[in-house]
């Protein structure tokens, strides 16, 4: 049974986030319930990390998107799914004790010390094929073939370029005190860092909700520009956050980038150039978005939420 249509297009931010996060977890709940996953633990394991919460940043900007085109809620709990699910599978990995070795994520044990770093692993592993057959198996109703097949071509181009952003954060972990390139060197690299590890994932949700929507190929260099803004401010806020929060607000452990001796945006910028470097992209995304002919209004409130949030 789907779920109800709902009209949030002319809501505030928070109540559309409020909408948008019980719509996705429901629809999640439902898929996992169905899903055919014969080992008791390790569906107990993907369950846990799946619906443990978060912002639902992602689903937010698949529905929100989609909604400029009036693209049918129903067609896009699929992308805005699958696409969690993929994240989902990244945080699970990102924390492992051979990557970022966190105990911490949402407020609450990490997957691999709820559970064991072998199923951690494999909950991530199936998480991702998971969000595929998601993804093909839903009963579309206004979306063709051609507009799947390019779904699955933007989500598989994200996990792939997550996953080379995240070997790239690896390589730079214990090196800031250590490289002799110049800052200005440092920040491109940097820059390139989050296009991959954070940067990929939002921009696929925002191209998501917009092919699902049949936009035109100028709404998608639009979009694309917001996205790309959006998604780097979203890294160089958590920066921020990194120092100037704490582990309790931040449902996981606050100063690790600086215990990691990882180089960030304040490191090489100071805390009040990386708050002026996010609030410099925000102002480009909110540009971008003035030339679309919509109600971009909620993607707009979206974009000032990411350099507001306290987590």
């Amino acid at each position: 049974m789907g779920l109800p249509e709902q009209d949030s297009s002319n809501i505030g931010l928070q109540d559309a986030i409020v909408q948008y996060k019980t719509r996705i977890e429901q629809f999640l709940t439902q898929e996992l319930s169905a899903a055919t996953v014969d080992e008791i633990i390790l569906k107990e394991a993907m369950e846990y990390s799946l619906l443990l919460g978060g912002k639902r940043l992602r689903p937010f900007l698949v529905y929100a998107t989609g909604g400029l085109f009036k693209a049918d809620l129903h067609d896009l709990d699929a992308p805005a799914a699958a696409l969690e699910a993929i994240h989902t599978y990244s945080l699970i990995h990102d924390d492992l004790p051979a990557m970022d070795d966190d105990e911490l994520r949402r407020g609450s044990p990490t997957c691999h010390i709820k559970f064991d770093e072998a199923t951690a692993i494999l909950a991530g592993d199936t998480l991702q094929s998971f969000a595929f057959n998601v993804l093909s198996s839903h009963d579309y109703q206004q979306v063709t073939a051609p507009q799947i097949v390019k779904m699955f071509s933007l989500l598989t181009q994200a996990a792939t370029d997550m996953c080379a952003g995240q070997s790239i954060d690896l390589q730079q972990t214990n090196t800031l005190n250590t490289t002799e390139l110049e800052t200005d060197v440092l920040l491109i690299n940097l820059k390139e860092m989050h296009r991959l590890k954070t940067g990929a994932l939002i921009k696929s949700a925002v191209l998501l909700g917009a092919t699902c929507g049949n936009a035109n190929e100028q709404e998608i260099e639009i979009l694309s520009q917001y996205a790309d803004a959006i998604g780097l401010a979203f890294q160089v806020w958590d920066d921020v956050l990194d120092i100037t929060s704490d582990t309790l607000t931040l449902g996981k452990p606050q100063g690790s980038d600086v215990a990691a001796n990882k180089t960030t945006y304040p490191a090489l910028l100071g805390l009040d150039g990386a708050r002026i470097k996010a609030k410099n992209l925000i102002t480009q995304a909110v540009h971008a978005l003035q030339q679309l002919p919509y109600n971009t209004q909620q993607l707009e409130q979206l974009a000032y939420y990411i350099i507001e949030r306290d987590h």
